[in-house]
């Protein structure tokens, strides 16, 4: 599953693809490795039009998966969406979509290694979306912090296409490329918006780096 991904593009180019309304981002930097429970930018419904704003990656974890913890960093990853955890978020209130320009899949070795492999559109790393629900949630996350109230939100995944197959046989994120498969995500029936749920052609991204923790937008070559 897809604990890590970044995004070097800016701003305006996540308002156009999304045709985001309002931006609460401040000053946002290129994120070249942004990790589970780290704050990254969502687009999201308001009564105001569309809204790129911050939240932090993790949903609210399952209560079977919190028995006899004290805390719990959330979920990351969305598969089954039919689960009554997850159905309760699946209306276009709490849809949004994430940006993203590459992600990172850990590839498992003969040696026990993990390194990451990064995918992308195309070598340019264009900007693309994958798709997402959010909540407002308190709750511990750490317990350094204590009770916490903070936006959440998590991406569906599917099963993984070549070249993502080959090296992770598991899960990719579900990933949205055109104003169109937005606006399903983010305005259609939830039937019709999980339609969305599958994984692209084959051929759709390629590998653009390889083991290396953040992602630039450089190439291994």
């Amino acid at each position: 599953m897809c604990n890590l991904y970044a995004l070097i593009k800016g701003q305006q180019a996540i308002r156009e693809l999304t045709q985001a309304m309002t931006d609460h981002t401040g000053n946002l930097p290129s994120l070249p490795g942004i990790y589970p429970d780290y704050m990254a930018p969502v687009v999201r419904n308001h009564p105001g039009g569309r809204e790129l704003t911050m939240a932090r990656w993790g949903m609210p974890s399952p209560a079977f998966a919190l028995e006899g913890r004290r805390s719990g960093p959330g979920v990351t990853n969305v598969r089954n969406a039919t689960s009554p955890h997850w159905r309760r978020w699946l209306g276009i209130e709490h849809r949004c979509v994430v940006p993203f320009t590459s992600f990172a899949e850990h590839q498992v070795l003969p040696d026990g290694s993990r390194p990451p492999i990064w995918f992308a559109l195309d070598e340019s790393q264009p900007l693309a979306c994958f798709a997402g629900i959010w909540t407002s949630w308190t709750s511990v996350r750490k317990i350094r912090e204590g009770e916490t109230t903070n936006d959440l939100f998590a991406f569906l995944t599917t099963e993984p296409s070549e070249p993502v197959r080959t090296h992770h046989p598991k899960a990719m994120p579900v990933i949205l490329t055109t104003h169109a498969e937005i606006d399903r995500w983010m305005t259609a029936p939830t039937p019709e918006a999980l339609g969305l749920q599958g994984p692209l052609p084959d051929g759709d991204l390629i590998v653009v780096r390889s083991g290396t923790g953040s992602d630039e937008g450089g190439n291994d070559g």
